[in-house]
């Protein structure tokens, strides 16, 4: 067997394509915190911001068209593992890991750090169980694993369409939220907002799909990460802290919960199984940052984490991104690196709730007539609320915006207006990777799994791409739709999503690989239970129906899938002797790619007729 070398799979010189990259980005605040000193308005350094990033990004996307199947499907299968590990960090929770999870440990405290358990947890079950096994079938969406793995057409048109449906939830929480950073950027309507967001989505997809969302992702993910880390710095420097601001938690907590106490913040005390989320909008903090089990009871803590692990080791906006690395080794390093990014990320935004905290304790006790220049701040700027009642700010007297602590942090530590921009574009990029991702991800489950999905050989290049470029376009502009005319919680929506997917594919994929007895009916059997418990489960709870909360909808549909997988599976026929090689030849790391093998045999196979 033959095996290309090494060098010619991975460009050695992309380390220097981004560094050029971060020095441009870093040029461009640099220039804007001149301008802003020379006196130029805030209303015009956004936009220059704005249009920067946005362009930067659209520009790499397009560098990297492509007219051929492996290159827009999976990038050619030649990127390298920190780049997909960067990739995968960013569109597994995206800005909504960003956004909302700093708000979150705001307002609630280290009770949301369930969150991060779960992300940390699904990397390590997407390493051991599943990725290595999927990345030597080489498939580009997980409906055309279970089809080939099953030899069903109705199983892959099934997980499509069932699969869609979470995909879709991520795609419009993400437009949702980019759109919202654009907005209080331009200063302009949801409208003009979500537009720019669909229409950048669009541009940097259609012509290069993987292609383009890899490099452009990779761009977007350096953007991310200095966003939430180089004001984070200069607050903890500011406040006398070590440069490195992880690790100051521990004297600044000590402080913080001295002030919680006298200002009376209460310890609150949650039912075993019950899970408060602080919802989109403002509201003030109810619980002390430090107090366990005061928004998420102990059971529901552990519930929840299993929940967001399934989903997270079953994501299928996450799992494909594993077919662009040059082989098992490097997919499972990817995943590695992933939990670098992601740990680093989901610090950071702990970080920035326990900076933000301490500044509100500052505050309480404050004249209402007088109060700090930075809360006057955030109030103009829409990001808080005061109460005007008594003479004395309390701890339940400020609102704040939960999606907004990342912005808000530079104007309350008194930084200039471009970092607050700088933060604002940080969750632009994660935005526009993660809706990228999502609507990549839709679009090819839809256009190889369903509109060609009723023959297992794909037709030509030059109509397969057609297919899914159109559907690129109508998928994110359905997102856009759905999420201007819904305006959900993003934060609730991924939530629902990642508990969709682990009830409806995370059983399947495991049994997939681990268990031969398994087969089509099973499969069928398992995804269509699995998915549609969890759907009675959220609409049940978000009626009132039931105390359960809709974002553990996966504890009892997981359980009941897998029993309708293991049941059907052994009352009716075992697997063709075709599925038994089929996922022997997985479990080997080495050889031929699995997917292109089958390919070459049904062309074979057509020939021959």
């Amino acid at each position: 067997m033959t095996f290309t070398p090494r060098g010619r799979l991975i460009n050695p010189r992309l380390g220097i394509f981004f560094g050029i990259f971060a020095s441009g980005f870093i040029s461009l605040v640099l220039l804007l915190l001149m301008f802003e000193q020379m006196g130029m308005p805030r209303h015009l350094l956004s936009p220059l911001m704005l249009a920067g990033a946005l362009g930067a990004y659209l520009v790499i996307a397009f560098a990297g068209i492509t007219r051929e199947p492996i290159d827009f499907f999976a990038a050619g299968r030649r990127v390298p593992a920190v780049y997909c590990g960067l990739g995968i960090a960013l569109s597994t929770m995206g800005a909504t890991g960003m956004a909302c999870v700093a708000g979150a440990y705001f307002l609630i405290g280290f009770d949301a750090i369930w969150i991060m358990s779960g992300g940390f947890a699904g990397y390590v079950v997407m390493a051991v169980l599943l990725a290595p096994f999927l990345r030597k079938f080489g498939a580009f969406t997980l409906p055309t694993y279970l089809g080939r793995r099953f030899d069903s057409l109705n199983v892959r048109i099934v997980s499509a369409a069932l699969l869609a449906v979470p995909t879709l939830l991520v795609l419009a929480a993400e437009i949702g939220l980019g759109a919202k950073a654009v907005e209080w950027l331009l200063g302009r309507g949801q409208w003009l907002a979500t537009a720019v967001m669909v229409l950048s989505v669009i541009g940097g997809l259609v012509f290069g799909g993987m292609r383009a969302l890899t490099w452009s992702g990779v761009a977007t993910g350096l953007a991310a990460i200095l966003a939430l880390i180089v004001p984070v710095t200069i607050v903890a420097v500011l406040l006398g802290y070590l440069p490195l601001p992880q690790l100051s938690h521990g004297p600044m907590i000590r402080g913080i919960g001295r002030s919680e106490a006298i200002a009376g913040i209460p310890i609150v005390l949650q039912t075993p199984l019950g899970l408060h989320l602080p919802f989109d909008g403002f509201q003030p903090v109810f619980k002390r940052i430090a107090e366990p089990f005061g928004a998420v009871g102990p059971v529901a803590y552990t519930l929840a984490t299993l929940s967001v692990m399934m989903g997270v080791a079953a994501a299928p906006w996450v799992l494909p991104r594993i077919a662009t690395t040059p082989g098992v080794y490097e997919a499972r390093k990817a995943l590695g690196w992933a939990c670098v990014f992601f740990g680093a990320m989901m610090l950071t935004a702990i970080t920035i709730a326990v900076f933000m905290r301490d500044y509100l304790m500052q505050a309480v006790g404050t004249s209402i007539a007088a109060p700090p220049d930075w809360l006057r701040t955030l109030v103009a700027g829409r990001l808080a609320e005061v109460s005007t009642r008594g003479n004395k700010i309390g701890a339940a007297d400020i609102a704040f915006d939960r999606d907004s602590i990342l912005m808000a942090l530079p104007q309350a530590a008194g930084l200039p207006d471009v970092f607050a921009s700088l933060a604002a574009i940080g969750i632009l990029a994660a935005a526009f990777a993660a809706a990228s991702a999502a609507a990549l991800t839709l679009a090819s489950m839809l256009s190889e799994d369903i509109v060609n999905g009723l023959n297992w050989q794909p037709p030509g290049a030059s109509i397969r791409l057609t297919v899914v470029r159109v559907m690129l376009v109508v998928v994110v502009s359905f997102g856009g739709v759905i999420a201007l005319m819904s305006n959900g919680d993003a934060f609730k929506l991924l939530l629902w999503a990642l508990s969709l997917t682990a009830s409806s594919a995370f059983p399947v994929l495991v049994a997939s690989i681990w268990w031969k007895r398994v087969n089509q009916y099973g499969a069928f059997a398992g995804i269509v239970t699995g998915f549609s418990v969890a759907v009675l489960m959220i609409l049940a709870s978000e009626g009132g129906l039931i105390e359960l909360s809709s974002v553990l909808s996966a504890v009892v549909a997981v359980p009941a899938g897998t029993f309708a997988l293991i049941s059907v599976s052994l009352l009716t026929l075992p697997p063709t002797r075709h599925s038994l090689e089929l996922i022997r030849d997985v479990r080997v790391p080495g050889g031929e790619i699995l997917y292109d093998r089958e390919m070459r045999i049904l062309r074979q196979k057509e020939r021959r007729r």
